[in-house]
């Protein structure tokens, strides 16, 4: 007689939870609320006991005051004197002489009354002043995470996603913030991380066969006995493979200039521009349109490439999309309100306020007449914007009364 096996058990249940384990009295969690509720009761128990020990003191010392009549019998009629209350030797009956009595206790009563609220308000006062510093120090002590969360905020505002806050102390509502947050900043890290990684390896991945392609065009373009029309599509394909290896160069400057800038070392932005009106002279010359303006020493800390780019971009811009005749463009690099500014003006079409905001956004086009060249790929802006934020300063463009742009880059020195 054969058995049937008996089924396998299941296998058992994980008793372990990923999750942070809950206390087992939340109630006794240190929490803001509660430490805030300790402290300011502790220190309202505390100035009130100290208040009222300072009132029963006051108070018995006006009580003694108030009391402290001195009565004297003197001659031998039995004469009743005070050296407080002198009036009492000219009573002239037992009436006169406790009517004297009286107004005279009532006399230093209110004396000793005086005396307590006058005492008992600089005593407030002061006590007032003790608990206003002490608080203020206090709050200062307890609220110091927020401080510490919020200048590092600011750091990552400015590009600096790998700082973070790594807070210490009880576990309470802010080191719960301050965790959450560093989260948060590690999955942005990530993500930037990820997406600048994809724009630089694609970036390379198509460099190659480009190459490649204008190699070939090339080859075929020497051969003397090619056909007209083929000579005429083998140019065709050589420019548009020209404005590809543009892109591909746009976007892995792009994806380089997202990063903080790690070494920096002097750059003067009048060499700077220099440098970019020597390589796009020849151009402006072509075009008839002049390049002028002076150029002051503007020192920054930064990378020389990337800043040069930023003014081979603007200057090439202002040339490229200038008016038929008469055009011109001016550069001027100074110093102004503790930055190094390098401004870039030009005339040329008229454009609307509200859409030059657009012309910092890859690939977007604002209109025929200012992207009519196909030297571009819309990238030049973008980059330039971007090389700015990472070295810490910001550009600003703005349209020319008459038609044309005014573009300003401002760096911290």
């Amino acid at each position: 007689m054969t058995t049937t096996p008996a089924p396998p058990k299941a296998p058992p249940k994980p008793t372990w939870d990923p999750r942070k384990p809950e206390p087992p009295f939340p109630w006794l969690r240190p929490t803001i609320r509660i430490r805030l509720t300790l402290l300011y009761g502790g220190m309202f128990l505390i100035a009130g006991i100290l208040l009222l020990s300072i009132i029963y003191l006051l108070a018995a010392q006006a009580l003694h005051e108030g009391s402290g009549v001195d009565f004297q019998v003197t001659g031998s009629n039995l004469e009743l004197t005070s050296a407080t209350c002198p009036q009492l030797s000219g009573a002239g009956n037992n009436q006169e002489l406790n009517s004297m009595l009286k107004e005279c206790t009532a006399v230093q009563r209110q004396h000793a009354l005086d005396g307590l609220l006058s005492r008992s308000l600089m005593a407030l006062l002061g006590l007032a002043v003790i608990a206003f510093a002490f608080g203020y120090a206090m709050a200062g002590r307890v609220l110091s995470p927020l401080g510490r969360i919020t200048r590092t905020a600011r750091a990552v505002a400015g590009s600096d996603l790998s700082r973070r806050i790594e807070l210490d102390g009880p576990d309470d509502e802010l080191k719960e913030l301050a965790d959450t947050f560093d989260d948060m900043l590690e999955r942005l890290q990530r993500a930037f991380t990820a997406q600048q990684r994809f724009v630089g390896n694609a970036s390379h991945e198509l460099r190659t066969p480009l190459a490649i392609n204008r190699t070939l065009l090339e080859v075929h373009l020497s051969d003397p006995g090619a056909p007209m029309e083929l000579q005429q599509l083998g140019k065709t394909l050589l420019a548009t493979n020209e404005r590809s290896e543009q892109l591909v160069e746009g976007l892995l400057l792009l994806a380089r200039s997202d990063n903080q800038i790690v070494e920096r070392k002097p750059v003067d932005l009048a060499e700077v521009a220099s440098q970019a009106i020597d390589q796009v002279r020849g151009e402006a010359e072509a075009k008839g349109v002049e390049v002028r303006g002076e150029r002051a020493a503007a020192v920054v800390q930064g990378n020389g490439v990337l800043l040069e780019r930023i003014a081979l971009n603007l200057v090439q811009n202002a040339v490229r999309y200038n008016v038929a005749e008469d055009g011109w463009v001016e550069v001027v690099t100074r110093v102004q309100h503790g930055q190094a500014v390098l401004t870039v003006s030009n005339t040329g079409p008229v454009v609307p306020a509200y859409e030059v905001d657009n012309l910092f956004e890859p690939f977007r086009r604002l209109r025929t007449e200012r992207t009519g060249s196909d030297k571009g790929v819309g990238l030049g802006l973008s980059i330039a914007r971007s090389v700015a934020r990472a070295h810490g300063g910001h550009i600003f463009a703005e349209p020319r009364e008459g038609g044309g742009l005014v573009m300003r880059v401002a760096l911290p020195i």
